[in-house]
């Protein structure tokens, strides 16, 4: 937990949250364009960075 900063654990069968970002290919990406569709989601924190 962030100090500051509280967030429900999903479960399976909640809406996902909002979620805006940048895809590898550097275009804008916005999850709720995909609102009722199966969607994966996997997060690679520090691939390709330069940590």
């Amino acid at each position: 937990m962030i100090r500051g900063f509280a967030m429900k654990v999903p479960q399976p069968g909640d809406p996902a949250p909002a979620l805006v970002g940048t895809t590898h290919l550097d275009e804008s990406f916005d999850l709720s364009a995909l609102r009722g569709r199966n969607v994966v989601i996997a997060f690679f924190p520090l691939a390709w960075t330069p940590v």
